[in-house]
């Protein structure tokens, strides 16, 4: 039986994606159950979500050992089983993807964190993602980082869609619209169909409160405390207005009317971290048209139990969102410092997560041929 308030949600134009994956979900049939009762017509995956998914449970035993016995590398292992599990999951998606003219049905597979400050690197491995997935409902995930922004473009270029990641400022998120646009155009003069290509732009929330909130009570007045829990939101919401803002005008619609999609928000980091907030505080104040919205299964479960749709929460909210940010420049939040600390505790975390992804799939092989 479909749930009404995840049903709720998807009609007022959020696409609800989940934010994990793994082989028992896809042997299970759990992925097609939330297809079905839970709206979810998209995946995400990073690093730390396949590091998880590969250090619990026997799904992925036999594959490897089959590796094992091939002599298979650390690297060539990580790279085989996380293909493997993007291939069945775009697979069960593909109805999803035709339906909705290749809008959603997309599932997302995540470039070597490592290669985050490497634009050739990035390039190589996304084509070589692209053609190793093999299927149209991919998309390939590319840090917003300075490095990424020319790697997203010409990715892009080559007919790849594109999934960006760590997107913590709205400065950068117009950079990485830029880039999309940028790509969106060469593909055109490379002679690949616009129609075919997709993008989100994955910018990310309750991070942002984590460290804005940790700044403010370290200054520790009244008016720094009373801020907390508001910046991740506020962020969004102008990130929003600047969607629409990049997203209109004669450069985009002569792109649209050659069949290209608009590089839709994707709300991620959606996961409330802080207790004292309501546990679907990013979902329900970021309810707009034209978004995704990709959630912990945990999240997904609360909106599903007592979430409310309350309209839209974001149109329109630029200036009051705008207030937030100028009331924590006036109690002494170097906003500045937050986004750059913000990027880089991201890229770390992710290139950690890999770290322990290969070790247990080290492990897992010398298991295997023992």
């Amino acid at each position: 039986m479909s749930n009404d308030r995840l049903q709720a949600l998807a009609d007022a134009g959020v696409s609800i994606w989940l934010d994990d994956l793994s082989r028992e979900r896809l042997q299970s049939g759990n992925l097609r159950e939330l297809i079905t009762e839970s709206h979810v017509v998209g995946v995400t995956t990073n690093p730390t979500i396949f590091a998880g998914a590969l250090a619990k449970g026997e799904a992925y035993d036999q594959q490897v050992r089959d590796l094992a016995g091939r002599g298979a590398s650390v690297e060539d292992a990580v790279r085989e089983i996380t293909v493997a599990d993007v291939q069945q999951a775009c697979d069960v998606f593909s109805g999803t993807w035709e339906a909705t003219g290749g809008v959603d049905g997309r599932v997302s597979l995540e470039v070597d964190p490592g290669l985050a400050r490497d634009t050739e690197g990035t390039v190589a491995q996304a084509i070589d993602l692209w053609k190793a997935v093999d299927r149209p409902n991919l998309l390939v995930k590319i840090p917003a980082t300075e490095a990424g922004l020319p790697a997203i473009t010409r990715a892009l270029a080559e007919g790849i869609s594109v999934n960006v990641t760590l997107i913590f400022s709205v400065e950068r998120y117009r950079a990485v619209m830029g880039a999309y646009l940028d790509g969106l155009e060469q593909a055109a003069a490379n002679g690949q169909t616009l129609a075919g290509i997709a993008s989100v732009a994955s910018f990310f929330v309750s991070r942002v409160d984590s460290e804005i909130d940790k700044r403010l009570e370290a200054i520790g007045t009244d008016e720094a405390l009373a801020l907390r829990g508001k910046a991740g939101v506020a962020n969004s919401r102008l990130a929003y207005a600047a969607f629409q803002d990049v997203f209109s005008g004669e450069r985009w619609e002569k792109l649209a009317a050659q069949g290209a999609k608009a590089q839709r928000p994707l709300w991620a980091s959606t996961g409330v971290k802080n207790p004292d907030y309501s546990d679907t505080l990013y979902v329900t104040e970021l309810v707009v048209a034209d978004t995704v919205n990709t959630m912990p299964e945990k999240t997904m479960q609360a909106f599903a139990d007592h979430g409310e749709v309350q309209g839209d929460r974001v149109t329109g909210t630029a200036a009051e969102a705008q207030e937030v940010f100028d009331a924590l420049e006036r109690v002494g939040v170097d906003l500045t410092d937050v986004f750059l600390a913000l990027e880089d505790e991201g890229v770390e975390k992710f290139e950690k997560s890999w770290a322990e992804l290969g070790e247990t799939v080290q492990g897992q092989l010398d298991g295997a041929k023992a």
